[in-house]
């Protein structure tokens, strides 16, 4: 890794990567694993790196970050400087590239890129805070800070509208994203679902109690699956760790709370769950995914990724958003469900990282196809 240098060469197809930031492997730092490992003489470009939380996962790639990795932050307090990313991301300097492939959450999408490159993003989501949740974000901050956030968030929406139109190609990751991408940005994006390994998963023998494997922050809900358990009577083990695990583990103290967990575990988890419960609305939701790949059934908030990833009453039940009652219900059904361990790994075989790679290769092949015949691939791309 290095914080600034001569520029590197580019890779295949002349690819460069840029993500928002690599600092523990979730769902989007995966899909962006699974694209360096498609172009894997591309450098990489990101605003903050922490080599041992992403597991040394990008070691093969020349790695350039920010000035702000000098300030030492991880993930528990990265969010601080948010104000400051849209300026450190536009200061990244690109080398000479046929394509920029970058993967955003929120400001990868704001990269300048060097002249005569084409700009594809990989959105997992348009920027949450500024579009669609500002109220959350409002609440998590002291009520004397409230004014200032709300300012800099009608800020960062003009900044976040100005990038949208510097990229010449969007892949949105759901039919979720693809909404949210044509709403707030007015540009058409084909779908391509986030990679999972579902290779690493299989079925074993289901114990009793269901599995929640998520980040313990507000938006993802846990609250809901731990008070349904709580009411269904049934135990429920939470993976993962985040701020609000003190006030769960105090509201909930039945459930059983292990923490983060490795790969090798996660697969013991989930193989042994009698469910796996996705409370939150995700765009995508690659648990519920790597739950059916382990042969188990999910229960699911029915909006967002799981419409498109859940077969109703096949492979889970699909249940009404924040309604407990209704989480309650699904519980108490999840025996009397028509399931199947082998159509839910032949259905989540349909997600794996070869089907991604495959699809996004063919787009960056397309665009570059485009470019060649003069097209242009703006704003209806």
């Amino acid at each position: 890794m290095r914080g600034s240098a001569s520029q590197p060469s580019a890779g295949r197809e002349g690819v460069t990567l840029v993500h928002d930031y690599l600092l523990i492997m979730r769902g989007a730092e995966r899909t962006f694993a699974a694209m360096g490992d498609l172009y894997t003489q591309a450098p990489i470009f990101t605003l903050l790196y922490d080599a041992e939380g992403t597991g040394q996962r990008f070691a093969g790639h020349t790695l350039t970050t920010s000035p702000l990795q000098r300030l030492g932050l991880g993930q528990s307090n990265f969010r601080r400087l948010l104000p400051l990313y849209p300026v450190a991301i536009g200061r990244l300097r690109l080398p000479p590239s046929d394509v920029i492939l970058s993967s955003s959450s929120a400001f990868a999408h704001g990269v300048h890129v060097p002249p005569g490159a084409l700009h594809v993003c990989y959105c997992h989501a348009p920027f949450r805070y500024a579009w669609y949740e500002q109220a959350r974000a409002l609440a998590e901050v002291p009520a004397p800070l409230r004014s200032l956030l709300h300012v800099w968030l009608r800020g960062m929406r003009r900044w976040d509208l100005a990038a949208s139109r510097r990229v010449d190609s969007y892949i949105a990751n759901s039919q979720l994203t693809r909404e949210r991408i044509k709403r707030f940005y007015g540009r058409d994006a084909p779908i391509i679902h986030p990679p999972v390994e579902t290779h690493r998963f299989a079925p074993g023998k289901p114990g009793d109690s269901l599995l929640v494997v998520t980040e313990l922050v507000a938006h993802k809900r846990v609250h809901i699956a731990l008070e349904a358990a709580r009411r269904a009577g049934v135990p429920i083990r939470i993976v993962g760790s985040g701020p609000d695990h003190a006030a769960l583990h105090a509201a909930y103290p039945e459930a059983e709370f292990l923490g983060r967990a490795s790969d090798e575990e996660l697969v013991e988890l989930y193989a042994s769950a009698r469910a796996v419960v996705v409370a939150s609305v995700e765009e995508f939701g690659i648990t519920a995914v790597e739950a059916q790949a382990a042969g188990r059934p999910v229960i699911a908030a029915a909006r967002g990724g799981a419409l498109e990833t859940v077969v109703e009453g096949k492979t889970g039940w699909l249940v009404t958003p924040d309604d407990v009652d209704s989480f309650v219900t699904a519980i108490r059904a999840i025996d009397a469900l028509d399931f199947e361990p082998a159509r839910a790994v032949e259905h989540a075989a349909g997600f794996s990282v070869a089907a991604f790679q495959g699809r996004l290769s063919e787009h960056v092949a397309r665009v570059l196809a485009h470019r060649g015949e003069g097209i242009s691939l703006q704003p209806g791309c």
